[in-house]
């Protein structure tokens, strides 16, 4: 591993290979990456070129081949089971394409539920500031089978920033949304990372969505073959500043009347 205590993330030589119809399946293939803190990073690349596989790796949701993940100095794939949890618990937040809330949960509940798995008594009020902040301060008590896909989209978005992570993996955030839905989703995601200064890894197959990310890695073969600048190039030295994470401010989203957010729920 290199030096640079700034990276929220490094992969060096990271490799996974699985067996497939009796031979070995490279998925990914040799990744060196570094991701300062506050950057924010789109993974882009054809079905099956190992997208979300490396999200899973970054998240120690898998575990490598070969080579090693290291979040914030710390190296994760060598961790036990146990360590693993806690740290995602606290500075993992996660965003899917299938929003994965759980249907038995209200809104708040659902958003409340990472704070209270870390022993925080103000879990209530935290999630009701940041639904509030996504523009669903009315929706507090509607269950998932009652809001469309882009609101439980909010929801898990809200859900995703509650333990105020240091680190957010999204895999294709926007892949069962319209598009103007998918854009309100991107702005309100990029408008907490950027105000919190969190650091986010996306996966997407979209060059529409990758462009709105500070630099793009193009994945083919299981191997980066691009990296560029994006859109957002500049932001993430912007978010960065202060040393830590700011106040997420209120989605300007349709139909949602902005008002003053102030985290009650600290990691």
């Amino acid at each position: 591993m290199s030096s640079d205590v700034a990276a929220a993330i490094e992969l060096c030589g990271l490799c996974r290979v699985l067996p497939s119809g009796g031979r070995m399946l490279t998925i990914l293939d040799g990744i060196d990456l570094t991701v300062a803190r506050g950057e924010s990073v789109a993974v882009i690349g054809p079905s099956g070129s190992g997208k979300s596989t490396l999200l899973g790796l970054i998240a120690g949701l898998d575990r490598p081949s070969g080579g090693s993940v290291h979040i914030h100095g710390q190296r994760i794939d060598t961790m036990s089971e146990d360590r693993l949890a806690r740290l995602r618990r606290g500075r993992i937040g996660f965003v899917f394409q299938t929003f994965q809330l759980l249907g038995n949960l209200t809104a708040l509940e659902n958003v409340a539920l990472p704070l209270e798995l870390t022993g925080d008594r103000r879990a209530s009020g935290g999630a009701r500031q940041l639904l509030e902040a996504v523009g669903l301060g009315e929706r507090t008590h509607h269950y998932p089978s009652q809001l469309s896909g882009g609101e439980q989209q909010r929801v898990a978005v809200a859900r995703a920033f509650s333990p105020d992570p240091d680190i957010l993996l999204a895999d294709e955030p926007t892949g069962n949304l319209d598009s103007a839905t998918g854009r309100l989703v991107l702005d309100l995601l990029e408008r907490l990372r950027s105000r919190m200064g969190t650091t986010m890894v996306l996966v997407t197959h979209d060059d529409e969505v990758a462009s709105r990310a500070a630099s793009r890695i193009y994945l083919r073969d299981g191997r980066i073959v691009v990296r560029e600048a994006g859109e957002g190039a500049g932001q993430a030295a912007t978010a960065g500043e202060g040393g830590g994470h700011d106040q997420p401010q209120p989605a300007a989203e349709a139909g949602a009347s902005p008002s003053p957010v102030a985290r009650g729920a600290g990691r």
